[in-house]
């Protein structure tokens, strides 16, 4: 892998794995419009796992209450946080379940443009109905076990390529009534299990491996895409703190109708 397919992959990444537009369906996408070789799982979750490094950085502080919440949970200020990690627990148990029984069944789920156009197309106008038609009444400190369960469950549907995690766990809380700022926030949270899952599973190949070479390669992927996620995480909590998600609609409906005519045609 050249030096430039690296900085373009580790950037795509960084920014698209925390914004409503599916990374995933980028990494796809890359090597059908540029006629680069693959790049591979082990760079795909390296780059994953520098933006676990942003989403943990940026919310250290709900981090550490989840974790002081797990640790002591019948001290009453560790409560928010043990609610929290609870939460994002419950909402994380219906993807592993989907995944394993993927896994097990040996499904393979396409990953062509053709199928990234319709997803892009269709839970991007989902996303418009769920921001614009719903009233904003909740924060996350008013998730209940339910709402957490109906965004877990949500979750699910992100095994297809371009529908986006971040996505439909936005679309699923939208439509439930939380704030939009909330949304995000819960949705990168709920972002660091899966992603810390994957990340133990490449380091543990790259130990096993003992490519040196490969190991660097990917700790470069990681650092780059940790920086690029860091600054796109604070731009976007910046803005939905003032707005709302038509801008990502807009692009994932151009995108989606791009890669519907570029295949048809």
């Amino acid at each position: 892998m050249t030096g430039i397919n690296l900085v373009v992959l580790a950037v795509i990444q960084g920014i698209t794995e925390f914004l409503p537009i599916s990374s995933s369906a980028h990494l796809i996408l890359v090597p059908v419009f540029t006629d680069w070789p693959d790049q591979g799982p082990m760079i795909d979750v390296a780059v994953h796992v520098g933006t676990l490094g942003a989403v943990l950085l940026y919310f250290r502080r709900d981090i550490w209450a989840m974790i002081r919440g797990i640790l002591r949970p019948g001290d009453s200020a560790s409560g928010p946080g043990a609610k929290l990690a609870f939460h994002v627990i419950v909402a994380t148990i219906p993807v592993v379940i989907a995944g394993a029984a993927l896994s097990y069944f040996a499904i393979d789920i396409p990953r062509s443009p053709t199928v990234i156009g319709w997803t892009m197309l269709g839970f991007g106008l989902l996303l418009y109905a769920a921001d614009r038609l719903n009233m904003t009444i909740r924060t996350v400190k008013h998730m209940t076990f339910a709402h957490a369960l109906i965004i877990g469950v949500s979750q699910v549907l992100a095994l297809v390529p371009g529908t986006s995690r971040a996505g439909i766990t936005m679309t699923a809380a939208r439509a439930l009534g939380y704030e939009r700022a909330d949304t995000a926030r819960f949705s990168m949270l709920l972002s660091i299990p899966t992603i810390i899952a994957a990340g133990s599973l490449i380091g543990f190949k790259l130990y096993r491996a003992g490519d040196i070479a490969l190991s660097q390669t990917a700790a470069i992927a990681a650092a780059l895409s940790f920086i690029a996620a860091l600054a796109t995480i604070g731009a976007m909590m910046a803005w939905l703190r003032r707005a709302n998600f038509t801008p990502f609609v807009v692009y994932r409906v151009a995108l989606g109708g791009y890669l519907l005519w570029w295949a048809y045609s």
